[in-house]
């Protein structure tokens, strides 16, 4: 063996067969190693003698020669399914690494996962990293965001390859930056790609409503798109779903109106999801848009329900009003999705320790990730000039926007709820930033109900916040009440 590797790469599909290539272009050399079997057990030499061909890459079935080969301290990439093949992976690896070697999960991972593997394999004296990935095939290959987060004594190891092979913002800056401990650089994947699932739902229902347009047909449709890529709306899913309607299928016609309306999920959305329950933060846009691909998905019941109730959807909006609103509704509605998404990050970092710098990680998504947008700037600037924004809504900037944006909002999902057309994304951000804006919710009779049934306890107006009060509301019931406390 003439050199050894600088980096050991296993796993060959789509995402893991890309970034080996993309490190590669950028002057490492890579070893690479695949542990199917069966009918895929030529996937490494398919690959040395096809896109890897002439190219500076070792290949390798055997995974103790594969790990012999990657020069010290050994950095060690899994692009390979989530879940118990990462911890088989590791546990084959362990007995050939020795102390200081570092492996890295590039894999979508639930986070919890990441934690406990960084621990484990630190008993070993094995530095672990979880590296979130976003920017799907062709991110991989030209350049992804990367969010790697640890054992921080593997950072300076491995980010030359990281920083390199990253993609890179209008500044020349790379989009991967350390983001922290534990199961931290997992996580802010997650709820980047829980921002995703709202984005593409919130996409989904203004096409959606300028579907029922007559007089918006998909080229049209097209134009409008591409005329908000230009705006206040750039981003990288405006961007393809502007280039889908325009797309034709091999007839001529427009593939869109072909795709059977069923949306498919991965995990991570629920997972944003569940943990916004976990750490008490509101993620209702997200979970809506995870909710609506879960009904999207069960079409046989949909068309079964359609028969039994009928009704008539009637969109009754000229074709500029309905096109100006909804730009407006998007955008405020994609400002609440990445409120809370950032608001979920800056929540979980203060209670696991993290200190994750927000301002840093919007840096993370201005280029190579799917949720790519032109105010990742804005907000990235909003966390530089106050670490400790409590809300995103509050900075002066998008505070404004919002006012702005609001009156079109408000139209649009009168108009939508009026004609019959769901808008549940839509729906949801408008009343969440009602809610958000109410300095008096109807909960105080939430809490007396829970204390009537309950005993639960309440506080009150006209005492001081954290004295607990509990009533005899019936009259024959006991001054024993439960004890205070939230989930």
């Amino acid at each position: 063996m003439s050199r050894l590797s600088d980096i050991g790469l296993i796993g060959l599909a789509v995402m893991g067969e890309n970034l080996a290539l993309n490190m590669e272009r950028n002057g490492f050399h890579v070893s690479v190693y695949n542990r199917a079997e069966g009918a895929e057990a030529d996937v490494v030499k398919n690959f040395i003698r096809g896109r890897a061909a002439g190219k500076n890459f070792l290949g390798f079935t055997d995974l103790k020669d594969f790990v012999a080969s990657v020069q010290r301290p050994r950095k060690i990439m899994m692009m390979i399914r989530a879940g118990k093949p990462v911890d088989m992976v590791i546990e084959g690896l362990l007995p050939y690494l020795e102390a200081g070697d570092i492996v890295i999960d590039g894999g979508n991972s639930n986070w919890e996962d990441s934690e406990r593997r960084e621990a484990y394999l630190r008993q070993h004296g094995i530095y672990f990293v979880g590296a979130g990935i976003s920017g799907g095939e062709e991110g991989a290959l030209n350049g992804p965001a990367i969010m790697p987060g640890g054992a921080v004594e593997a950072w300076e190891e491995i980010r030359p390859i990281f920083q390199k092979i990253s993609a890179k913002a209008k500044d020349g800056s790379p989009c991967c930056s350390w983001v922290g401990s534990g199961g931290s650089g997992h996580f802010v994947k997650m709820v980047h790609n829980g921002i995703e699932y709202g984005d593409m739902q919130l996409i989904a229902e203004a096409y959606g409503m300028m579907k029922l347009q007559p007089s918006l047909t998909n080229e049209k449709m097209s134009e409008v798109l591409a005329s908000w890529n230009e705006g206040k709306l750039n981003s990288y899913l405006i961007e393809i779903s502007a280039a889908i309607l325009a797309h034709r299928d091999a007839d001529g016609s427009c593939l869109i109106d072909k795709i059977l309306d069923t949306a498919g999920q991965k995990g991570t959305g629920k997972w944003s999801v569940i943990n916004s329950l976990e750490y008490g933060t509101p993620l209702n846009l997200i979970a809506s848009a995870v909710y609506e691909r879960s009904l999207s998905a069960n079409k046989d019941l949909r068309v079964e329900v359609a028969k039994a109730f009928v009704r008539r959807v009637d969109l009754t909006a000229s074709e500029d009003e309905l096109v100006c609103d909804l730009h407006d509704c998007l955008y405020a509605s994609k400002l609440v999705s990445y409120a809370q998404g950032f608001g979920l990050m800056q929540e979980a970092s203060h209670v696991r320790g993290w200190g994750l710098d927000l301002a840093s990680i919007a840096k993370l998504w201005r280029a190579g990730c799917i949720i790519r947008s032109g105010f990742l700037e804005q907000i990235s600037r909003a966390y530089e000039q106050n670490p400790e924004l409590i809300h995103l809504l509050l900075d002066d900037y998008f505070r404004g926007e919002i006012e702005q944006a609001l009156p079109a909002w408000q139209r649009l999902v009168a108009l939508a709820t009026l004609s019959g057309v769901p808008v549940q994304a839509f729906s949801t951000a408008l009343n969440y930033f009602y809610s958000l804006t109410s300095e008096r919710l109807p909960a105080n009779m939430i809490q007396a109900q829970r204390d009537y049934f309950g005993a639960h306890t309440f506080e009150r107006v006209d005492r001081p916040r954290g004295e607990f009060f509990h009533e005899n509301w019936t009259g024959y019931g006991g001054n024993t009440s439960s004890s205070t406390y939230n989930v």
